[in-house]
């Protein structure tokens, strides 16, 4: 594999999708960097320029599943981007996962499949989910 520091993943190995962008990621013969963003988080002007970068609404990469999210009421639609940003910045696991940053762009890989549009390097071989479906085919190819 190549090391390309280029490449960032802001990773939690707890979560499926996380897991399957990386292997994604690797599969594509690229070892990024990976950011495992609960034990170091990002600064709070971190998560908002990679928000934007990935052209998202701050609500838009907040993370509700297994989160405080409702218990802190961030579910109130009058509650503030900077509000939200707060909350992510107090709580980690808020901010949606994984994020993957490239030359080409930066994406929310939700689901994990986004890596492959901004992955200069093509994947080098079939690719399975976790859960078993089938991403990338024998030949190395998008199965859509």
């Amino acid at each position: 594999m190549t090391d390309q520091p280029d490449v960032t993943i802001w990773h939690n190995p707890a979560c499926g999708t996380s897991r399957n962008t990386l292997a994604m990621i690797r599969n594509a013969g690229i070892e990024p960097r990976i950011v495992e963003y609960l034990k170091t988080p990002p600064t709070r002007e971190e998560v908002a320029q990679a928000i934007a970068a990935a052209g998202l609404t701050v609500r838009e990469a907040i993370r509700q599943k297994g989160t405080p999210y409702t218990e802190l009421g961030l579910d109130d639609p009058a509650r503030t981007d900077d509000d939200l940003l707060d909350a992510m910045m107090a709580h980690p696991i808020l901010i949606n996962r994984p994020f993957v940053f490239t030359p080409l762009g930066v994406r929310l890989c939700r689901p994990s499949e986004l890596a492959l549009d901004i992955l200069s390097a093509p994947q080098k071989g079939p690719f399975v989910k976790e859960d078993g479906e089938v991403v990338i085919d024998a030949e190395g190819r998008r199965v859509l």
